[in-house]
């Protein structure tokens, strides 16, 4: 008797609606017609005789045996992909496609120092950035949307490798006449935590900065209310209080144009450390770390 076997395409689709919740937003993933998705599902559907997605004008639902396959399906792709990592592992270093996501207080001030060196040094690497913060990174390096991730450290990853490029310090920065004296480090204990601003949750370098301080009573008053680091700047600059920046952010020129000056952090813990993480045993590991070196010097 013969046996059938979903296609990796198919497989694909599914795991695409799952993530996205609409065919329309599906097939644009996937780069196909949302009736070429729509029957490529039918088709597995058919194919293994059970019903995966029940599908309304307004929901698209998944069964309970729809979801469990589709985590399988993730499974299978991610072996799949690592076929041709093994492959690519054995050409070039740093050669063919590679997907890193970096979190938002990286990204746009490291980004434009380390993109030019490797555009010049690997031509043959073609790079896919996605800006996310940690905790949807770390979701989608295990889920296999990324292969590596570009993060501050600490942050509970899950079971990841990592190598680790620099410390990155902690400012604290204001108006100059709430700075006090600008050529020394500021003391933690002399931060008005009535007047602290900081991103808001989900942000990593919020959690850092509370803990490089070690007083918990900043964590109950300070205000956490920022989208970006671009954004607090500018109401910082408007006189709406304090706030910490890392030292990469100053180094790519956030204050400029502002009135605003900085001071270093004087605490325990005060600076995040800037990793590169990949999935515990990747067959492109030596192209993680080749690639984590490249960082660190560029950086």
């Amino acid at each position: 008797m013969a046996t059938y076997l979903p296609t990796l395409k198919q497989l694909q689709y599914l795991v695409a609606l799952q993530d996205h919740g609409h065919f329309g937003r599906a097939a644009d993933a996937c780069f196909v017609t949302q009736s070429t998705l729509s029957a490529g599902l039918r088709e597995l559907e058919t194919l293994i005789g059970v019903i995966l997605v029940e599908r309304t004008r307004r929901v698209v639902r998944f069964t309970p045996l729809g979801d469990r396959i589709a985590d399988k399906a993730r499974r299978v792709l991610r072996e799949a992909e690592e076929l041709g990592d093994m492959a690519r592992a054995a050409g070039r270093p740093l050669s063919g496609e590679m997907r890193m996501s970096v979190i938002p207080t990286i990204a746009p001030f490291m980004l434009p120092r380390i993109l030019p060196r490797l555009r010049r040094d690997y031509p043959d690497l073609k790079l896919f950035l996605r800006e996310e913060p940690s905790g949807p990174a770390c979701e989608g390096l295990h889920h296999g949307r990324a292969d590596c991730v570009l993060l501050a450290l600490p942050y509970a990853c899950g079971e990841v490798a990592s190598q680790f490029l620099f410390d990155d310090r902690l400012f604290i920065a204001g108006q100059p006449g709430d700075m006090g004296n600008v050529s020394l480090a500021m003391p933690s204990a002399e931060i008005d935590e009535t007047r602290l601003l900081l991103l808001e949750d989900g942000h990593c370098l919020k959690d850092h900065a509370l803990s490089a301080c070690a007083r918990p009573e900043l964590r109950a008053e300070a205000t956490m209310m920022g989208t970006s680091l671009h954004t607090i700047v500018q109401m910082i600059d408007n006189g709406l209080g304090l706030t910490m920046l890392p030292e990469m952010a100053l180094k790519a020129g956030i204050l400029d144009h502002t009135g605003l000056v900085a001071r270093p952090l004087d605490a325990a813990n005060p600076a995040r450390k800037i990793a590169l993480v990949w999935r515990r045993g990747s067959p492109r590991e030596k192209d993680f770390q080749l690639l984590a070196t490249v960082l660190a010097e560029a950086a």
